[in-house]
């Protein structure tokens, strides 16, 4: 069976006008290496290894330097929470039970130290961080996250779709029919959030979904420096227009936010899957039958 094969690239700008970078993010190319840093090169192709690949972005709040603290501590977390030897995951790719309660749990544990350190440190009282975290494990990306950062997929047939559901006052009038969706992106209370890490009278509730993934499709995460900054159909635009390269899709999709205003930092981490094991071993077997992939679905050419 041929591997599963994909690129990945991650970045960071301080934007515009704030003066520090409250933005954090951590890839792992490869997770049974433990191997935690972003490609050299974005557009070289890599094989998925057994245990997957890790992608997270955290937005830190609470000004100074006390957001950039909370979204540290969070990424550092994750990676705690990935890197120790239970987590050597001898979750099978397909037992999402599982791996919905791993994820959840890291995610809750990044709250904890989070919440310790604001308890130690009066000068960080207050703070606290978004995030959204992707695992990619065989044909799957499994999405964890608590706020508004978010997570997307786009395939160049079907489009882009948001595989998050922001956690959000905004989201919450959508949810109870008081706004248009299309209406968000301009509501003068979008900043306002309803689930984070660090909220001293809140547990951290993350959510979880999970789906299948093919040759083509472009995993996105990224604060909201980006998707606050620039609408959906730009995003897909731009992920459409550069695809064929990942290093130019991260500096477009950055440079879009930048001249929108960049009034935000912006956080971007992109995987794109090559190639497809399970579609490359059903072409081989139907040779007169191009697969276009939605959910699990062929159609013919």
């Amino acid at each position: 069976m041929s591997p599963i094969t994909f690129k990945l690239t991650a970045a960071t700008n301080v934007g515009m006008v704030r003066k520090n970078n409250e933005d954090n993010f951590i890839v792992c190319p490869d997770l049974s290496a433990s191997l935690w840093s972003v490609p050299e090169d974005a557009d070289s192709v890599s094989n998925l290894s057994e245990e997957g690949c890790i992608l997270c972005v955290a937005d830190g709040m609470g000004g100074m330097n006390a957001g950039e603290v909370a979204s540290d501590i969070a990424v550092n977390s994750i990676k705690d929470s990935f890197s120790s030897r239970k987590s050597k995951l001898s979750l099978d790719k397909s037992n999402f039970p599982a791996i919905e309660s791993f994820m959840k749990k890291a995610i809750v544990t990044a709250d904890k130290k989070i919440k310790e350190k604001a308890k130690s440190d009066s000068s960080t009282n207050g703070m606290g961080t978004t995030i959204v975290l992707a695992w990619i494990k065989s044909s799957y990306v499994n999405v964890a996250w608590c706020g508004d950062s978010r997570a997307y997929l786009f395939n160049p047939v079907s489009g882009l779709i948001r595989l998050s559901k922001d956690h959000s006052y905004v989201q919450q009038l959508i949810d109870n029919g008081s706004l248009d969706p299309e209406m968000a992106f301009y509501h003068p209370d979008s900043n306002i959030i309803t689930r984070s890490l660090g909220d001293s009278c809140n547990k951290a509730q993350p959510d979880y979904m999970h789906r299948v993934i093919s040759a083509g499709d472009i995993i996105l995460l990224c604060t909201d420096g980006l998707c606050g900054l620039i609408q959906d159909d730009e995003i897909q635009k731009i992920l459409m227009a550069e695809k064929d390269c990942l290093e130019r899709c991260k500096s477009v999709l950055i440079d879009a936010a930048l001249a929108a205003g960049g009034h935000d930092n912006v956080t971007v981490a992109l995987y794109q899957c090559v190639g497809d094991e399970l579609e490359e071993d059903f072409q081989k077997t139907n040779p007169n039958i191009v697969p276009r992939r939605r959910g699990l679905f062929w159609w013919k050419k």
